[in-house]
């Protein structure tokens, strides 16, 4: 079983959706992240900033589930980064109310000694000279690097961002960002053009549609299993990044075939995240519950017919 060290933020959110809002409650990508690989049992570790506000039970909670969080600094005097955001009626669409750095902003990241030899590398939603930083003070290349990032680096850091995607394996974004990114529409096209940036594996997130996987001209595709109801998107791609990686780090297989199943993995998981607001529902989420709700995807997906 492969080690694995997760870079991203560990913050405060506050949430409003059609269905209800909450006050400040624990997010941030690298928590997401987090929660969804430890179901898988791998040594996993967290390098991220919060501030002296933060609820030290949160720490204990993530540190319950066998992630490590000797690397997140703790800045006794500053305050956690906090995102506010409200969710249109499709949820699909939302605005940002807030944002506030906070400890974030001047985020020096440390890699722990322990994690330096680290196999599996999971490079959060953050800034990329942070992501950099950190790619940089592993020595020995790790078996896999995911990056997973969004338009607003896209938009403001785009060549320390293309720095980054030059020395990743694989590459999560959303079918909006990829168009950005690539500047072309097709997804398929799009994909093409980011394999050339660095990465031999393309991820396209489309949400309720489900997720597409590029590689060298092979495609595959894993829908989104329907949810009778949907309370709270945030954190469900970050959900989805875990679980992927959590379930290529548990088995130690980076092939193709592999990453299909680490697909199904991480979107069977998202499909738990958003049930609750925030991080609720991955905090309770059973082995049994991820059994069942996998063996609903396989009955989706699974069909036979006679080709002539």
């Amino acid at each position: 079983m492969g080690k694995l060290l997760i870079v991203g933020t560990v913050a405060f959110d506050a949430i409003e959706t059609p269905f209800g809002k909450t006050d400040k409650i624990l997010g941030g990508a690298a928590t997401y992240i987090g929660l969804s690989a430890s179901q898988f049992g791998v040594d996993s570790g967290i390098v991220s900033v919060v501030g002296g506000d933060f609820p030290e039970e949160y720490l204990k909670m993530l540190n319950d589930r066998n992630i490590d969080t000797s690397g997140v600094e703790v800045v006794e005097d500053g305050k956690t980064f906090f995102w506010s955001g409200r969710y249109h009626n499709d949820l699909n669409t939302r605005d940002t109310l807030i944002t506030d750095l906070n400890v974030l902003a001047n985020f020096n990241p440390i890699v722990p000694a322990h994690y330096l030899d680290s196999e599996f590398l999971m490079l959060g939603n953050l800034h990329p000279s942070v992501q950099l930083s950190v790619i940089n003070q592993i020595s020995v290349r790790p078996k896999l690097v995911v990056l997973d990032t969004m338009n607003f680096w896209m938009d403001n850091t785009l060549d320390e961002l293309l720095e980054v995607i030059k020395k990743i394996d694989v590459i999560t974004i959303n079918d909006e960002e990829a168009r950005q990114l690539s500047g072309e529409y097709s997804l398929v096209r799009a994909a093409q053009k980011i394999h050339k940036m660095g990465p031999n594996y393309v991820v396209i997130k489309k949400g309720e549609h489900g997720a597409l996987l590029f590689n060298n001209g092979d495609v595959f595709f894993a829908p989104a299993l329907p949810l009778e109801e949907v309370f709270d998107p945030t954190g469900a791609g970050d959900t989805f990044a875990g679980g992927f990686i959590g379930y290529l780090a548990s088995t130690h297989d980076i092939s193709f075939e592999n990453m299909k199943r680490a697909i199904i993995f991480g979107s069977n998981l998202a499909s738990f995240s958003v049930e609750k607001f925030g991080t609720e529902r991955m905090e309770d989420l059973s082995n049994l519950e991820v059994q069942n709700r996998l063996q609903e995807f396989k009955e989706l997906t699974q069909f036979e017919i006679e080709l002539t």
